[in-house]
């Protein structure tokens, strides 16, 4: 049996990088149409920025800590030095692989006529045509920051690219320093270059390499060096919680100041740099031992391929998978009277999101309702979930929003949209102290001539109708009492939360949720021990609970039959003889993002199912106000079920996490299953041949 906490949890943020690597799978992956394979390499770049500004700048302030042992213990037995260790060396690996790919993928676009030329390649026409396009729109954005010792450093903004310039002269050993930072957010990173028998493209960069000898004309120079860099800073947002005089918005607003300039924690940059430029920008950024110090290539920011232009013809992009209707639902005709009579499930990107915006605009008219209560998270830029909101509000309804200011990188957005719907006469309340509500609840009450009846959604992901489009969700519409008059008593906590509620059926994050997913495990235990049928089937995002693990583990070795669906961490070690040989893990990457969570427990043949916004992590079920919803309707379950079973067939995009083989692809015989093209087809059936 094993019993040191490293040999039985596999530690978050080295099962992140797992995920991570999964992404990059998907980039290398030649069944991928060519552009969907670039834009993978922009989303995983896009991740490990994110990840070095949040976990790896955690770990460095755990490090800190004088009780290291606990940290150990937070850590599943690795000490914080060991753990950014190890991070470094598996980011470097990874990005030596990012870079062969990456080179792969130019020489495969060159095949299909699209060319991504440097400075040095152009063409005389081409040249006149960079030269124009730098004079007229890029060079009054461009700022060339002189570099010298009586000079103060610059402030570096978080993940902007910087060229690090080294301008040579002859007959003297001194060159002139100086940096540049690319102006990528008005002009995009990708200049289309004038089609000449094939398709080019230019990076932003080499159009100011390029230009670097107008740019520093009064610097005569016989060799110009440029390398690229960024750095990445701690993202925490330090909120001053003491100072009561302080709303709730300025106490954000003065986080997000502070958080621009946080402490570097990530240095990627051009590995061709001098050693003496380099170790002279690290010492001037304010690098320390434990900060991360990636080489890399020409070109950083890679992100930016997630919007890589397609030049070429559409079959270099994934074919288009339109969003569906339900079955059960008509946009012109009344959501309520549907879902009086019966609960309906919408999954998302397969069904439209339209329904959510139709359903909260059909209340925001009827003369019937009364109020309408919303947790909002993250929002769309131009939200029509706002909209469907201030008209209710405009319409004399009771519109009640509880929208959290502490979404991280929405934080601004959030602001924005609280401003927009106060001076529209809407009741806003930020959020609740000390917790984060990343609940997705919608309640309506509306007036009857019996009385008073409620209508409530409960979904898994956010009420933004632009993931909606990537991100796959459940949104439960339900007029069943059992889960509206809870729903309902969610949003009295969140206004008077020093009351806690109870609940005899919704899950509640920060009091219950541990506590209910326990007590299900639990039931599967003892039905498992007692001879009957026993298994779990749970999709989620992420398992980082060592409590939770283990009671898994408890599950596996009564004999429980444990399958899980997870996208991204996993600190659960599957198929280990005597401690979790009855629990599978897989994984699915696909075109879709993995979104939606589903905790289904067998419960003696009587499925005992929720979905749900929470995650199996120690801030889910301690930290956060959450909702799952059970699923009563036998229809809906079935759906679930349905879904959950073509998932787990899936041999085309599925991995199976193994010790030592966290991201093998899951062979399995038989026709090949890509689970989110059998999911559509499942919507289109469900479509083609009618609701229940």
């Amino acid at each position: 049996m094993l019993s040191a906490a490293r040999d039985r949890f596999t530690n978050r943020d080295i099962s992140w990088l797992h995920f991570n690597a999964r992404v990059l799978q998907e980039a290398k992956d030649e069944r991928n149409p060519l552009i969907e394979r670039v834009r993978f390499l922009g989303i995983f770049s896009n991740n490990l920025d994110e990840f070095f500004r949040v976990r790896y700048a955690s770990i460095q302030r755990l490090a800190k800590l004088p009780n290291q042992k606990k940290v150990k213990e937070q850590l599943g037995g690795w000490s914080p030095m060991d753990l950014l260790q190890a991070i470094q060396d598996e980011v470097t690996e990874q990005n030596q692989q990012v870079e062969a790919i990456y080179e792969q993928l130019m020489v495969e676009l060159e095949k299909e006529g699209i060319a991504l030329i440097t400075e040095a390649e152009l063409t005389k026409g081409q040249e006149e045509f960079v030269r124009k396009y730098y004079i007229e729109k890029i060079s009054p954005s461009v700022f060339t920051m002189i570099l010298r010792e009586d000079y103060p450093f610059p402030e570096l903004n978080d993940g902007s690219i910087y060229l690090a310039i080294q301008l040579h002269s002859t007959g003297t050993t001194e060159s002139v320093q100086s940096l540049i930072e690319i102006p990528t957010d008005l002009h995009g990173r990708f200049v289309v270059l004038p089609k000449y028998g094939k398709n080019y493209l230019m990076y932003l960069d080499d159009v100011l390499r390029y230009n670097l000898r107008y740019a520093y004309f009064i610097f005569p120079a016989d060799r110009i060096e440029a390398h690229a860099f960024k750095i990445g800073r701690d993202a925490e947002l330090d909120m001053d919680h003491h100072d009561v005089s302080k709303t709730m918005v300025d106490r954000v607003r003065r986080g997000l100041e502070d958080r621009l300039a946080g402490d570097p924690v990530r240095m990627a940059y051009d590995d061709g740099i001098a050693p003496d430029f380099l170790a002279q920008l690290v010492r001037k950024i304010g690098l320390e031992d434990t900060d991360a110090l990636n080489p890399g290539g020409r070109y950083h920011n890679k992100r930016d391929l997630m919007r890589f232009p397609n030049v070429g013809g559409p079959h270099l992009e994934h074919p288009a998978l339109p969003p569906l209707m339900h079955p059960d639902l008509d946009l012109e005709r009344s959501l309520l009277q549907v879902i009086r009579k019966k609960d309906v499930l919408i999954y998302t990107p397969f069904h439209t999101f339209s329904y959510i915006i139709r359903f909260l605009r059909e209340a925001a008219m009827d003369p019937q309702v009364e109020s309408i209560s919303i947790t909002l998270y993250r929002l769309a830029s131009q939200s029509r979930i706002i909209s469907a909101l201030i008209n209710a509000a405009k319409n004399g309804k009771r519109v009640h929003v509880v929208i959290e200011l502490q979404a991280r990188f929405d934080e601004q957005n959030n602001i924005h949209y609280l401003e927009k719907m106060r001076k529209e006469g809407i009741e806003v309340q930020t959020g609740v102290e000390g917790l984060k509500v990343h609940s997705k609840i919608i309640c309506v009450e509306r007036k009857t001539d019996k009385g008073r009846e409620l209508f409530a959604v409960v979904g898994t992901g956010n009420f933004h109708e632009g993931t909606a489009r990537i991100y796959t969700d459940y949104y439960l519409f339900t007029a069943d009492k059992r889960v509206t008059k809870e729903v309902q008593r969610v949003f009295q906590f969140l206004a008077e939360p020093y009351r806690v509620q109870k609940y005899k059926h919704l899950i509640v994050s920060p009091h219950f949720t541990r506590k209910g997913m326990m007590k299900n495990i639990d039931r599967e235990i003892a039905h498992a021990r007692a001879g009957r049928p026993a298994e779990i089937w749970m999709k989620f995002n992420s398992l980082s609970s060592y409590d939770m693990g283990q009671k898994l583990y408890e599950a596996s070795q009564a004999g429980v039959k444990v399958k899980l669906i997870v996208r991204g961490v996993c600190c659960v070690k599957p198929g280990i003889p005597g401690l979790s040989e009855n629990i599978e893990v897989i994984s699915v990457i696909d075109r879709f993002l993995e979104h939606n969570r589903i905790y289904a427990f067998l419960n003696g043949g009587q499925w005992a199912m929720y979905i749900a916004s929470f995650d199996l992590m120690t801030r889910n079920l301690d930290l956060r106000v959450e909702v799952g919803a059970p699923i009563y309707s036998p229809t809906v379950q079935q759906e679930i079920l349905d879904h959950l079973a073509l998932i787990w067939k899936d041999n085309v995009k599925a991995r199976s996490s193994k010790e030592g083989a966290p991201n093998a692809y899951r062979s399995i015989p038989g026709r090949k299953i890509r689970s989110q093209e059998e999911l559509y087809n499942y919507a289109q059936k469900q479509l083609k041949f009618g609701g229940s």
